[in-house]
Order: C-alpha cells, then structure tokens, then sequence
C-alpha cells in the first residue's frame, strides 16, 4: 500500500532525504531528513544496500531493477517508489548523481523528495508546469492524489479527488476527476495513454470543455508509479469552434431534398458563426421551372448569371442585399463573381480593395452597398458536386472586424463541399421526381368514366419521402352488358422505374378486362405475364412486384365480384352508415408467377359505396393497419354527402402532413 500522508516542510521548498552509496552501492551516507521521510535511523541504514529501500520483495530483482534503472550514467532523475521503514511505499522524485571518490572509486550521491510534498522548486521544470495554464493531477497507484499544480488547486472545490491525499472515487459522481475514475485505472493498469479526450464540465455555472490527456507515470525501470491527468480548457479553441461548425454542417444542411432550402440552410449556419452576410447563388440548371436567364437582358448592374436561393444577415432586412431570394443576380462581366464561375478556383479578398482602379468600378452599385455597411473583407466559393458546377456561395464581414483568414477559407470550401453535394442531391432527386410525377400522371386516366351505373371520386397524393413519385395507379374500365370494373394497385418501389411498371400493369390489365375474365382469372393471367417477361428481359428492369385490387360491379344483379393479388381489402359503406371490410382471400402479388387468386362476390344495394384504396391511406409508423382501417371506418360512416366532398373528407382525416408513401383513394356509389 502506498504512504500517502503529506509530508510538508513549513512554507520552504521541502528538504530531499539525501543518501551516498559507495561503489559496491551500500548506503555510506545518510541525511536527518533521509531519516525523517524513510523512517531509517543512520545507525539502522548505514552498511546496508541501497537496494533494500526498493518496495520488491525478492533480493535479485531489487538488484536488478537498480542496475537496469541507473547503471552507470552520470546523472539520472525520475520517479522511483521507496520503501519506508514502517513497509509502506513512498513515490518520489529522485535524483541521482554519480561522484568519484579521491581513490577514484565512484559512488552515488541520491536525492529524493516525496512526490506529495512536491509543490514547487524541484526542478527546473516544476515552476514552470505548477504555473502552467493546463490542469495537472498525479495520483499514486492507490490512485491518492500526490501533486497538482496551481490550476488544479483552484479546482478544488469542485473535485475534491485533487485535494492531496484523497483518492479517486470507486464511479463515476458528484467528484468527478474529468474523465471516468474506471478509465484512469485503465491507464494504471495496461499503460496505454489516452490523448485528447474531449471532456465537458459545468460547475462554475457555464459549461467548459476540457481536451484531457491520461498518461501512467513510470519509474526509471518502467514500473508504474501512478497516473498523470493533464486537462486543457479549449471552451474558446477556435480550431474547436471550425470542427463544431463542421458538424452542425453535416447535420443542418440537406435535411431535405429541396434546393432552395438546402441553400437557405447553408447561409442561415454561416452567419453569425463564421460570416456576418451570406448568399448562395445558383445556376439556372439548378433550379428548374424558373424563367432562363439568357432570356433576360443585361443592364448597368451587368449580366444575369445567377438566381439567388440563399440569403442570410445579421442585420434586420438585409439591407445588403441587392437581390432578394429567387431574382436572377447580375454581375459584371468581369468580376470574382464570374471568375469563380469560369475557373472553378475560390476567390479570397482579405482586405478588401475599395480604392479606384479594383473590380469595384465596374460595379457601382455593389461599391454603395459595401461602403454603406462597412464590408471588408471576402470569400467567394464555387458550389461543385460530381464534375458540375452549381453556383457559389458568398461570405462576408461587417460588424465583425477580423479578416477572414486562409484557414478560414479552407473551412467556407469545407462548408461549401458539403453544401455542394446536398444541393446536387436535391437537384437530382427535383427532375427524377418531376419526370415520374409528369409521366404518372399522364399514365393515369384523365376522367373516371362511370357512365349510368355507379358514381366516382379519387384522389391521388404523391409522396415527397423517399425518391418521390411512387407505383399507385387507379382505373375504372367499363365492360359489356353495363358491367363497370374498378381497379387499384400499387408497385413496389419509388421513381421512374415504378411509374413505368405501373403504365405497363394499367395497360395489360384494360387488355385483359376486355376479354370479359373473371377477377381471379384475370389476376392469374397479369402475374403469369408479367413474370415471364421478366425472365426475357433477365434482369434488364427491375423485377416487378405489385399488389392489386380487382373488381367488376354489374348493375343487373347489384353484385360485385372481386379478387385481391395480396392488396388490402375494401371498404363497403351501406346506405345507412354501416362500415365493414369484407373477408377476401389474399392472393399472391402480381409477378411473382404464382397464380394463386380466388374471386369472391357481395351484395351492393343501391347508395351503397365502395372505397379501394392503397396502404399509403391508412398506414402510420406509430400505429398499425387494424387502427388505420378503423379510422378510415369512421371517416367513411357520413351518409348524404356528396361524393367528392367525401373523398375530400376522408384524405384531410387520414393523410398527415408528412405522408411517407404514395395515398391513392377510389371511391364508386352504385347509382339507383
């Protein structure tokens, strides 16, 4: 076990327990304050082997360790433990001098001051780390507090484990060393250091955070002597302020898949945290559906080479802004604006040159605007993502009177590089979706055709989770003797890959209804279609797989025959109000070459309605199809209401804001 106690000599630098060992290394020489700090009287000491003040056991290894650890150098100091008189073990700070004697026989002369009455003067060092601006803690390997510098003491308060003598806590609590106690042992024990760990703390009312380094303290013969925490407070590191702003990047820009607002975004993290004004102007190619800029003619302010999509200020209004957000931006011909647009290269202004004869003259309006709110100094970085060009984002300050730096320049292309490749994204993921939006709605019908026997309403909502536009389709098909087929489906997957398989299924399943087949029928010879041609195609598309819904309604009979291909059942509303869902084998989905369906048929009274519907309608993530069916019950049970006011009804109660799939809803009313 280690002495602990605090050996203190009044407010002086603490006198060291000096020894001599002559050349066979017993002790020939020893101090009253060897004596006081080891507990050895001289006459007890003198003539023994300095090895016997070593904490081992075993003879030959104190032997050892004193060879391997001093030899025969000159001069050697370190961290040695000694034994005390009593057994104890007392770490200290030794030194070791080598002398010869006037028959030149050499001898040792050893210094050693315990490492708990260490406060300053040691070394020459010891100053200097007791008033060095960093925590220092060493404790023992009892893990006991046995030396801290200036800083810690001040930290006392607030961990009483750096008070002298106190040791560690067995968890982690209310004296919490900065970094966990289990961790400091994990040093201890295995000797591996641990650099740079950030640590957080808040007892002085604000939170610091600490960059805390964890070392073992060793003796000259490498056995552990204890443990060493350095804390650094780097609350205010600038190099710590770049990396948090790095991460709030990767988690703040490109939360969605909209262009504008991932440009917004990148302006709104810039300022005030890195600039006092920023924008973000993009090219025409990035933001489709807007008016070509080369339609638009140049003016005194130039030509209009960029759209602006992001727009921040510290200043209310931004009244630095010459353009507001979706107007084309003008700029000259030959200005870093378009420089940066033309080489690709960063344009880095530190100080900006508002003198006759800069770039400014040819654009007086900008000079106005940046005399007028006191810019001084510039970074412009182009946005580029997968080989292309998206624009350029604009940092400047006002207020703040630093110049921006070249570090900082590498941190605005950092934060541009990342912004880039959302902006892209959303760019992609904008003209995918439009493309499949544009081409599913031309795949699905125009006007539902009813004719006399039933009355129509739908509804479809494309999702905007995801890649967008999905498979849902819906159709109404009339047959002969009156009979009217209604059909919803939905394929598997996003995109435009999804809307052409939905084409393709709505256009075989109108082929196969003309040939009269019954709906299971009909659904077995859809699956068997479409999983052969996968086979021809091998591989060349996507392998379909869909759910379906089909049913044929004849008027003469007031029934209505049916067949699911694994689709949801439907909802059947009874003139009076009455909610049911009818029992439907389930059937295979469509393309998987089974064949496996079975038609099923129900009465249809006259008024009665008929809801087909796909799983976007009534799925939730926070609730299950039973629940979601039974709302859909209830928002259906609403009886003298015209059609399309139900169907309308019906989508505001079940659809949220922020629906994750396609919603499709066919609603029939078999007529009088």
């Amino acid at each position: 076990m280690a002495r602990s106690d605090i050996w203190e000599h009044g407010s002086d630098s603490p006198v060291p327990a000096v020894a001599v060992l002559d050349a066979r290394g017993d002790v020939v020489g020893w101090s009253k304050a060897a004596e006081e700090i080891l507990g050895y009287p001289a006459a007890e000491i003198l003539g023994r082997p300095g090895t016997d003040l070593r904490m081992e056991r075993d003879r030959a290894t104190r032997i050892w360790t004193w060879h391997g650890g001093h030899g025969d150098d000159d001069y050697r100091i370190g961290m040695v433990d000694l034994r005390h008189h009593d057994g104890d073990q007392i770490v200290t700070h030794l030194e070791r001098i080598r002398i010869t004697t006037p028959d030149g026989a050499p001898a040792w002369v050893i210094a050693a001051i315990p490492a708990s009455a260490l406060t300053l003067g040691t070394s020459v060092l010891e100053p200097l780390l007791s008033a060095a601006p960093v925590v220092m803690v060493v404790w023992d390997t009892d893990l006991r507090s046995v030396w801290r510098n200036e800083q810690a003491q001040r930290l006392e308060g607030f961990f009483p484990c750096f008070e002298a003598g106190r040791p560690l806590p067995e968890a982690r609590g209310e004296d919490d060393p900065l970094v966990p106690p289990e961790l400091i042992r994990e040093v201890l024990d295995g000797g591996d250091p641990v650099l740079d760990r950030e640590s957080r703390w808040g007892g002085t009312g604000r939170e610091r955070t600490f960059s805390t380094f964890l070392f073992r303290v060793e003796a000259l013969d490498s056995r552990p002597l204890g443990v060493c925490l350095m804390a650094i407070d780097i609350t205010n590191s600038r190099a710590r302020e770049r990396l948090a702003l790095l991460r709030r990047a990767s988690v703040q820009i490109g939360t969605t898949l909209d262009v504008q607002r991932t440009a917004q975004e990148l302006t709104d993290l810039a300022v005030p945290a890195f600039a006092d004004y920023a924008t973000v102007d993009l090219t025409e190619a990035v933001l489709p559906g807007t008016e070509p800029l080369e339609r638009l003619a140049a003016n005194q302010n130039g030509i209009p080479v960029f759209r602006r999509a992001g727009l921040t200020s510290i200043h209310e209004g931004v009244p630095e802004a010459l353009w507001p957000l979706g107007q084309p931006v003008y700029v000259p011909p030959g200005s870093p604006f378009t420089k940066v647009l033309a080489t690709g290269r960063s344009y880095f202004e530190p100080e900006m040159n508002t003198a006759p004869g800069s770039w400014l003259d040819e654009d007086p309006h900008r000079a106005r605007v940046i005399s007028a709110m006191g810019m001084h100094t510039l970074i412009i970085v182009p946005l580029r993502a997968r080989g292309s060009l998206l624009g350029i984002a604009v940092f400047v300050r006002t207020d703040n009177k630093a110049q921006f730096t070249r570090d900082d320049l590498v941190l605005a292309e950092e934060l541009a590089a990342r912004a880039a490749l959302s902006l892209d994204n959303a760019r992609q993921y904008t003209r995918e979706h439009d493309a499949s939006l544009a081409l599913q709605r031309r795949l699905l019908p125009r006007r539902l055709c009813g004719g006399d026997v039933m009355d129509l309403a739908s509804r479809y909502l494309p999702s905007d989770v995801h890649q967008g536009v999905g498979g849902d389709w819906y159709d109404t098909i009339p047959l002969p003797d009156s009979r009217l087929a209604l059909v919803v489906g939905d394929v598997t997957g996003h995109g435009i890959d999804a809307a052409a398989s939905m084409g393709r299924l709505r256009t075989a399943m109108r082929t196969l209804a003309y040939l009269g087949l019954p709906p299971a029928e009909l659904l077995a010879r859809l699956d068997e279609l479409y999983a052969r041609q996968d086979e021809e195609e091998q591989g060349a598309l996507s392998p379909i797989a869909a759910t379906c819904l089909y049913a044929v309604y004849d008027p003469a009979t007031r029934r209505c025959a049916m067949a699911s291909a694994g689709h949801l059942p439907p909802a059947i509303v009874r003139p009076g109000g009455g909610v049911f869902f009818p029992d439907l084998p389930a059937g295979t989905p469509i393309g998987l070459g089974l064949g496996a369906h079975e038609s099923a048929e129900f009465d249809l009274g006259d008024g009665a309605l008929l809801a087909l519907y796909t799983d976007g309608l009534i799925e939730r993530r926070d609730a299950d199809l039973d629940d979601g069916m039974r709302r859909l019950g209830a928002a259906l049970a609403r009886t003298g209401v015209p059609l399309d006011r139900l169907c309308t009804s019906v989508i505001g109660a079940m659809v949220t804001s922020a629906a994750e799939d396609d919603v499709t809803l066919l609603l029939a009313r078999a007529r009088p």
